[in-house]
């Protein structure tokens, strides 16, 4: 079958790795579904794939892709739920030490066909179409459980939103706009805080720009560049919820901000089968349209690895593939 992959580690130059081409039509063991790929979008955990963090050298060649949407045999229209965990697990998947993402140890979407444990096909709303239900899996749902599950925010109150273009930072503008909340964003340029603003945003401000007043809530996906900024941006009480640290993991502590201010700091990972269909029910019954910023055939599935490489996004980055295969 056709698809897109990482061929062997390269932690220097992740896009030599990158390989178009065919794979073994994957088995299908009991308790799982073969899905037939409609679309499937680009995370950033597909770069780190390439560059072989989070997966062993003898797992490769790895079909890339922790996401997407599609059909089961019978014709029913799925969206993937990308967090395996160990059977055995009762609770919060996200919790479970054993879980994992697809790409991690089992293929990923990039390809004709995935496939999943049959829990982690779940019906698409007819309302959300195949190309932006595909970024509903990682993204959305790591968005939807910063802002729902983890922050602890009620309409009214004000949050703001590290960087204004990324998959993450698109959605929880999206979402919180819908939910309610004064939606602030930071941003390199003029673009992406248009951007930011055409979505939802209520007030955007550059990258560092001292605000007008302090906020309830911080959303951080960039981390060191970033850190600093946002423990300022807060209220006494207020919270910071992360999911990421795009440009570095170790950034200044400020401990004595930190316990003077009773400061609260969330870690979050993406999300459990219950919050991912909770939010589809959200986007579908609230008519949200999830921004995509790329669609691309997943024959030109370089293109937009480069174009995450290299920041150029404004919302989620889409491959597609003909269904008349």
């Amino acid at each position: 079958m056709f698809a897109v992959y990482a061929a062997e580690p390269n932690r220097d130059d992740p896009i030599a790795s990158l390989t178009v081409g065919d794979r073994p039509e994957p088995e299908v063991p009991d308790g799982w579904v073969a899905v037939d790929i409609t679309a499937a979008s680009l995370n950033m955990h597909d770069i780190w794939t390439l560059r072989g963090v989070g997966i062993k050298p003898e797992q490769f060649p790895m079909i890339l892709g922790c996401d997407g949407a599609g059909t089961l045999a019978d014709g029913t229209e799925v969206v993937l739920h990308s967090v395996i965990g160990d059977p055995s697990w009762t609770g919060d998947e996200t919790l479970d030490p054993r879980r994992s993402l697809l790409t991690e140890r089992h293929q990923g979407s990039f390809a004709d066909t995935v496939v999943v444990p049959a829990r982690n096909a779940v019906p698409k709303p007819a309302g959300l179409s195949a190309v932006r239900a595909a970024g509903m899996g990682t993204a959305w749902l790591t968005a939807y459980r910063m802002l729902f599950t983890k922050s602890g925010l009620r309409p009214g109150q004000t949050m703001l939103v590290q960087g204004a273009s990324g998959g993450v930072s698109t959605a929880l503008i999206q979402l919180g706009r819908a939910a309610g909340l004064r939606v602030w964003v930071t941003g390199r340029g003029d673009d992406k805080r248009a951007l930011a603003e055409k979505l939802g945003a209520h007030a955007t401000f550059a990258s560092g720009e001292r605000l007008p007043e302090k906020v309830d809530g911080v959303f951080e996906t960039v981390g060191e560049a970033t850190w600093s900024h946002s423990l300022r941006a807060l209220k006494p009480g207020g919270v910071i919820v992360c999911s990421g640290s795009t440009s570095g993991p170790n950034p200044p502590a400020d401990l004595q901000r930190l316990f003077f201010l009773q400061l609260r700091v969330i870690g979050s990972t993406m999300g459990t089968l219950d919050e991912l269909r909770d939010l589809l029910a959200f986007v579908d019954t609230a008519g949200i349209v999830p921004e995509v910023g790329l669609e691309l055939p997943l024959e030109q599935a370089e293109e937009g690895f480069r174009a995450m490489l290299e920041g150029r996004t404004a919302g989620k980055i889409i491959f597609t593939r003909a269904q008349n295969k």
